[in-house]
């Protein structure tokens, strides 16, 4: 007997008319529909008079019920795989079947469908053409302050997703590690109050202050900007004088005449300039 074939189907992040015709012919043609959160899918199936067995597939469970999807997948069945709302694997479970799958050569296929951080990315007006997505910021201090560090100097746009209740604990963490940079916050999209807010970090902090904040969020950040790198060189070479610069490219493995050159070029000063700092190094 050949194994069944495992779906990924992307559901929609708000507004129902976004599931595509391909996700609602999978949905009807599967033998079993696993849901992150089955009382949510129901509601979809509903909608669009969907009648298929459901069973959950969340976090808590999924390395038990990967096993139990697996199983079925060889037994023939075919399934569809949903999360509450996007992408099955986008800071959502999903990517520990795919690898087992892979290394057990089942097939699957993922279908293209709605997804929250491409949404938020064109909507925030920020640089499109490079970003990192790092899902939910990690809930102790310690954890965020290990992600933030890789990500500060990061020329790309950065996203996250952020629970209402975090949001002002978030906004306050990022502009402490990242300082006050442009912030696009979209909340609810697609949905019938769906709003984007395009500031700055500290206009962000200012604006949520009091306010009861409901509905999942993504926040856009802008990315460390050539100006800032260029104002921290600055910074860093005003720290110190010509002769200790020089003396760093050495201790780095350069020769003089390298060193020179290389000052020169952080400084925006001649060779000659600084060749006579070199002098007695």
């Amino acid at each position: 007997m050949s194994s069944g074939k495992l779906y990924l189907v992307p559901t929609p992040i708000g507004n129902l008319k976004d599931i595509t015709l391909r996700a609602l012919e999978v949905l009807n043609s599967v033998d079993l529909i696993a849901a992150e959160d089955t009382r949510q899918s129901i509601k979809l199936l509903n909608h669009f008079n969907i009648k298929k067995s459901l069973i959950s597939y969340h976090q808590h469970n999924e390395q038990g019920k990967s096993e139990n999807l697996l199983e079925r997948l060889r037994e023939g069945k075919n399934i569809a795989l949903v999360s509450d709302a996007g992408t099955p694997g986008i800071s959502d479970p999903g990517s520990l079947i795919v690898s087992k799958c892979i290394e057990e050569n089942i097939e699957f296929e993922v279908l293209t469908g709605a997804t929250a951080v491409t949404t938020a990315l064109v909507y925030s007006g920020l640089d499109t053409t490079k970003f990192i997505f790092r899902g939910f910021l990690p809930r102790e201090n310690k954890d965020r302050r290990f992600v933030i560090e890789e990500l500060r100097d990061r020329k790309e746009t950065l996203i996250f997703y952020e629970a209402p209740h975090r949001l002002k604990d978030s906004l306050y963490f990022l502009k402490e590690n990242l300082g006050n940079r442009k912030i696009a916050i979209c909340r609810e999209l697609t949905k019938l109050h769906e709003q984007i807010l395009r500031c700055t970090l500290d206009e962000a902090i200012e604006y949520y202050g009091e306010k009861s904040v409901k509905g999942e969020l993504v926040i856009v950040i802008e990315g460390k900007t050539e100006e800032e790198i260029a104002s921290e060189q600055i910074a860093k070479w005003n720290s110190l004088t010509v002769e200790q610069h020089i003396k760093m490219y050495i201790e780095d493995g350069l020769s003089k005449k390298e060193a020179v050159k290389k000052v020169a070029k952080d400084r925006k000063l001649s060779k000659s300039e600084i060749y006579k700092y070199s002098i007695d190094i």
